[in-house]
């Protein structure tokens, strides 16, 4: 039996090889220009949220966008392996760079397993890749950066279920580039870190057979930022804290546990860790596919589980386990969202409905054990921020929901999240009124607290509008693309801000 499966093997893996993809085959790519002009402080919010970090916020700016790509699936049916890549780059005008890569990787597939190495822009999961606010955890609104990912891409089905539990899902170890930004940006008013480590995994679990119309998909999403050189400053001064690179430091940001430098008696995760639970319900007809969803963000353990353990006690100057003793959380701050996809109504194609709520944050207290206060009270989880790691950001931009305001927007030259604590809805449409004009539409209204360590005075309200249309002009040119794009803010988080942008692309 061994050896039968081991000559099965063997086999397979010489056959899988006997025939060498053509790399020079299944290439597209193409070239684009882009210019974004308003007046106000920023450019509107939905003419550059969730584009990967590529648009300004600035409010007249533009780029020149050039790209070669080739799938890793170009011929999955004929062959067991394959390789793809891609190589993305972009001059600005009025942006954080002169010159940046915005991907620039190498794909191999191996069956349904896929390992990538480099900078790759990766979608959504369990939501609308065009319509939707975003996920709080990966999501698509900051500029990638490189990493070894390996992953399962497309739902794998698991022997012995007869087709009714799939898996998908990634781990992967990367490195931010944005050391000189973080450095500018702070001018010596903030605190920084340099050379980041990220580490991400997720899973998901898909319930359901593929010719019965409803599914449920459940997964869990996770991050880790870690090894950084963190440069605090106190009245002017910059004091460097060095945080572990090591081996160590790496299996804690894999399974969790260790400790930060500057963590005293209670030790808490080493590096900054984050995630969220997701979940996912589908029904599928002839005429639409619906969907509800829901996102459920964590900044710690007992955020992740809504239970903190409060069973220690000081003895001889040190933290012991002494009782057990659980503290139970309410499940307050969620992400909640609808889509429908109508398959045969083209000028409305798409719809999404999304509530976000993260005014809660495990209750507005922290307090550490010590001898004078045996409990320990684990609340103001203060979403996307951290003490010694820079925060769920990337040069400047969220890695995660943009209705979280990022860091860029900042006028004080802190890298820090202003305003975690909020309540949002947010709509988006899209549709095809003709067979070559495509358009999409964002709306969202949002109210604001700031933070727990920094309240607002008073809640402020903002409302962001963003319509854009893609015209394809292969009567003009084979390949030509117009878009154009029109969008608005109002209220006290985003401003006063009105200007549309207009884009030129051959894409073949």
């Amino acid at each position: 039996m061994k050896k039968s499966f081991i000559t099965s093997l063997l086999v397979t893996t010489i056959n899988a090889f006997a025939q060498s993809p053509d790399l020079g085959k299944g290439i597209y790519g193409g070239i684009m220009m882009q210019g974004t002009f308003s007046d106000g402080t920023n450019a509107p919010f939905w003419l550059t949220a969730n584009e990967y970090g590529l648009p300004s916020i600035e409010n007249n700016s533009g780029f020149l966008r050039g790209a070669v790509f080739r799938s890793a699936q170009e011929d999955h049916h004929k062959r067991h392996w394959d390789i793809g890549y891609g190589a993305d780059l972009v001059v600005p005008v009025n942006h954080t760079s002169d010159f940046f890569v915005q991907q620039l990787y190498a794909d191999v597939r191996w069956f349904k397993g896929m390992l990538t190495i480099g900078q790759k822009e990766q979608p959504l999961q369990l939501k609308n890749n065009s319509l939707s606010s975003g996920s709080q955890t990966f999501g698509r609104n900051a500029r990638p950066y490189p990493e070894i990912r390996l992953a399962l891409p497309n739902y794998w089905e698991i022997p012995g279920t007869k087709g009714f539990l799939s898996f998908k899902g990634h781990i992967a170890f990367g490195m931010f580039t944005d050391n000189h930004f973080q450095k500018d940006f702070t001018n010596g008013t903030g605190s920084y870190d340099q050379n980041v480590l990220m580490h991400t995994k997720a899973g998901y679990l898909k319930f359901g057979k593929k010719e019965k119309p409803f599914s449920v998909e459940a997964g869990l999403e996770m991050a880790s930022q870690f090894g950084s050189t963190h440069y605090e400053i106190h009245n002017g001064t910059y004091t460097k804290i060095k945080n572990g690179r090591d081996l160590k430091s790496f299996w804690y940001a894999f399974k969790g546990g260790g400790a930060d430098a500057t963590d005293g008696t209670v030790q808490n995760n080493e590096g900054n860790m984050l995630g969220s639970w997701v979940l996912r319900l589908n029904y599928n007809t002839p005429k639409a596919t619906y969907g509800l969803y829901a996102d459920h963000f964590f900044e710690d353990h007992s955020a992740m589980f809504h239970i903190n353990y409060d069973g220690y006690a000081y003895e001889d100057g040190h933290m012991k386990k002494k009782s057990n003793r659980f503290r139970f959380y309410p499940l307050r701050d969620i992400m909640l969202g609808g889509d429908v996809r109508l398959k045969q109504c083209d000028w409305l194609s798409e719809a999404v409905v999304e509530y976000i709520y993260t005014k809660y944050q495990s209750g507005p207290v922290y307090i550490d054990r010590t001898p004078e206060m045996p409990n320990q009270i684990a609340g103001v989880d203060n979403y996307y921020n951290n003490g010694i790691e820079p925060g769920w950001q990337h040069w400047g931009q969220t890695l995660g929901n943009p209705l979280y305001l990022s860091p860029i927007y900042n006028t004080n030259g802190n890298l820090d999240f202003q305003c975690n604590r909020f309540v949002a809805w947010h709509v988006g449409i899209a549709g095809y009124p003709t067979r070559n004009l495509h358009y999409n539409l964002h709306a969202s209204w949002q109210e604001g607290l700031g933070t727990y360590d920094r309240p607002y005075p008073n809640p402020k309200h903002n409302v962001s509008v963003g319509i854009a249309a893609d015209l394809k002009c292969d009567h003009l040119y084979h390949g030509l693309k117009i878009g154009v794009a029109l969008g608005f803010d109002r209220g006290g988080l985003m401003g006063n801000n009105t200007g549309g942008s207009i884009a030129i692309g051959i894409v073949r």
